[in-house]
């Protein structure tokens, strides 16, 4: 799921905040723009983001709708191709995701047709009434010079609710938080998720995938109960890393719960940690009680120098982990943008 220019740098267009589509129309027509997309859907009815043949994926229906908007460019260009910053899982939600796309002015000024808006209002609007419910295009815009969408972010946050008061129990909202059955001790998993923090092999928090690095930076873990708002009352931990392995979040949350309920005490999710073992550890929770709430970037004139480092570490990892075994330590490069 690279970026169509494998340096990163998208073309992007030099119009105005939405693209009112003189430039557009006045660039070299088979240059590419790109563009960025800022994304929410609810994960329940989707096979997570990855495109898959026979399953409903998020980036299959977005790649779709792109293509279906675009099919009235002029010589039938290849079907867009999405960059996304974090692949979740199935089941797993955003309010937060970014994307971005490549795509020919002249396809772009197709769709514009007779309206006076930007072409990127048009856009937006017209993927809004292709799309179902369940998956929203939030703004469309042009991605600046060096952005990409996988290689440029920083990093993720994730929010993972629970539920474990029976009085507050909302059942229009259980697709999106994890009902728990007994009370948790909140400080106690706080505490705990505390020791976790920094950058770790996490190992014994990520399900195992050939030549994928396990370390990473957790930047920040915490567990609180929510005073007032939508979430009052609602037990929700707040994950952020640069990136994070294959169901790296939910383990982490799986460990939290078995020491709120009194099962293990604070210190065992940094024991799990230390020992990189996953057998007989953390359980992988629930899917739906995940949401990627938010992906930041630099500053956009340091968006090209992230993504070639980033992509830097990627390659090294990959050289690293194709070449006999040497000393140090297993997969100790390479970025991650999976999965929650």
């Amino acid at each position: 799921m690279d970026a169509v220019d494998e340096d990163g740098r998208g073309r992007a267009g030099s119009t105005d905040g939405h693209g009112t589509g003189a430039t557009v129309g006045a660039a070299v027509q088979d240059v590419p723009v790109r563009l960025r997309l800022d994304l929410a859907y609810d994960g329940t009815a989707f096979a997570g983001w990855a495109r898959q043949p026979t399953l409903r994926t998020v980036q299959g229906v977005l790649e779709d709708a792109l293509a279906l908007v675009l099919r009235s460019g002029p010589r039938g260009e290849a079907p867009p191709r999405l960059t996304v910053a974090g692949r979740t899982d199935s089941g797993v939600h955003a309010r937060g995701q970014v994307a971005h796309v490549d795509v020919v002015p002249a396809a772009l000024e197709a769709v514009r047709g007779r309206s006076d808006r930007p072409v990127l209002d048009v856009l937006r609007t017209r993927l809004t009434g292709v799309l179902d419910d369940d998956v929203v295009v939030r703004d469309v815009t042009p991605a600046p010079a060096g952005f990409d969408a996988r290689f440029s972010a920083l990093r993720r946050r994730y929010a993972y609710r629970v539920g474990d008061d029976p009085s507050l129990r909302d059942p229009l909202r259980r697709a999106h938080v994890l009902q728990h059955r007994q009370p948790l001790d909140v400080a106690a998993m706080d505490a705990a998720a505390s020791t976790l923090v920094g950058r770790h092999d996490f190992a014994a928090y990520c399900k195992p995938r050939p030549d994928a690095t396990t370390i990473r930076t957790l930047e920040a873990f915490g567990w609180s109960r929510v005073a007032d708002g939508p979430d009052a009352g609602l037990v929700v931990a707040h994950v952020q890393a640069d990136a994070f392995c294959h169901s790296m979040v939910r383990a982490l949350v799986g460990a939290s719960l078995a020491v709120g309920e009194g099962r293990r005490p604070v210190g065992w999710p940094s024991e799990l940690l230390r020992s990189r073992r996953r057998e007989g550890g953390a359980t992988v929770v629930a899917a739906h009680g995940l949401t990627l709430e938010e992906v930041t970037y630099p500053p956009d004139a340091e968006l090209a120098v992230r993504a070639d480092r980033t992509r830097a570490r990627r390659q090294a990892h990959e050289a690293q982990t194709a070449a006999p075994a040497g000393p140090g330590p297993a997969g100790s490069g390479g970025p991650g943008d999976c999965c929650g």
